[in-house]
């Protein structure tokens, strides 16, 4: 029976992730309107399919073909919602770009996600990752997000708590969250809104640029230079961001790695941990600029791994191992990538 969907079939994936990197999906599903997702339950073609959900394709490593139904994520629409509290409420569609709509915010008059300005990717995918920079993460300025249930057909609204935030992390990465996709985000935006600057780096901008007290505009132009001056542009060498966590360790393994490593750059955390910096880590094994075969580390910084031209995902994958094995044997941290692996 041929399917009611318009379902593609052998697509190229080159395009839609930010990698650059060749795979093809045995099946292929544009998703902009929801009601598409009731269709597969009763589609006759794609009912017996796995699925995979691609987003913006900014953090995910396409290492070979994907058999599964490749459900890309393309659902539009933002709006301002309403207010709670102090916090007036914005929502998107999963399939709006991340930076369009953050720039749709400001051109509202409302700050609150400027520190997140230029980030790739799609709104839906943000919640996932609980996308973070310069000292604001998601789950700060989140309000709540409409799921459905692959497995259901359920469509189900969750809080900040049901997501369970953490440090890129969330309820959507573990296999309780597996089969639910985002369809629409809502953010909560302070009407009091007072500049984020406790990033040091930032901070160090505002006051060079004489910007004592910025708007959200400001502070949004701020990161964006910064980011285009550490990170390349995946439209010019392909890549996805930053390639590693920061590692967290003990406050115990922290202060060993100092007496043998007094340079090493590290962060408090709030529970008494301490948060190192993977770039630091990377650099330090000399890796900054090196190449293994197409497949590269930014030259500018240590954290972001690149296709030079022609790179397969294997090739980046084997970089990353690399990485790895080298910084676990130096310092006895192990790395893990953020993004997917398929």
């Amino acid at each position: 029976m041929h399917s009611t969907l318009p379902i593609e079939h052998d697509v190229s994936l080159q395009a839609f992730n930010t990698f650059g990197l060749p795979a093809r999906a045995r099946r292929y599903l544009r998703v902009s309107d929801p009601a598409q997702l009731d269709g597969l339950r009763q589609d006759p073609e794609a009912a017996s399919l796995p699925r995979f959900v691609l987003g913006g394709g900014s953090n995910v490593l396409l290492t070979r073909d994907v058999e599964a139904l490749v459900l890309h994520m393309a659902i539009p629409g933002r709006e301002i919602v309403g207010e709670e509290g102090d916090a007036v409420l914005v929502r998107a569609g999963a399939g709006e770009n991340w930076h369009a709509f953050v720039d749709f915010t400001l051109s509202q008059g409302l700050g609150g996600l400027e520190n997140l300005s230029l980030i790739p990717g799609t709104v839906g995918a943000a919640p996932i990752q609980n996308i973070g920079a310069y000292g604001l993460e998601i789950k700060d300025v989140f309000h709540s997000l409409t799921t459905y249930d692959l497995a259901s057909g359920a469509r189900r609204v969750l809080a900040a708590a049901d997501c369970r935030f953490g440090y890129r992390d969330s309820l959507f990465k573990h296999p309780e969250g597996a089969d639910l996709v985002v369809l629409d985000v809502t953010f909560a935006l302070p009407r009091a809104w007072r500049p984020n600057l406790r990033y040091a780096e930032l901070a160090q901008a505002a006051e060079a640029a004489g910007l004592a007290d910025p708007t959200p505009r400001q502070v949004s132009d701020l990161v964006v230079a910064i980011r285009r001056r550490k990170l390349p542009d995946p439209a010019d060498i392909g890549n996805a961001g930053s390639f590693f966590k920061n590692p967290v360790v003990s406050a115990a393994q922290c202060t060993a790695l100092l007496e043998r490593f007094p340079q090493l750059v590290h962060h408090a955390q709030p529970d008494g941990s301490e948060k190192l910096a993977a770039g630091w880590l990377i650099d330090q094994c000399g890796w900054k600029g090196k190449n293994l075969g197409a497949a590269g580390v930014y030259p500018r910084q240590a954290l972001v791994l690149v296709n030079n031209g022609g790179a397969t995902g294997a090739e980046v994958q084997a970089l990353a191992r690399a990485i790895q094995d080298d910084v676990l044997a130096r310092f006895g941290v192990a790395l893990e990538p953020e993004p997917v692996f398929v």
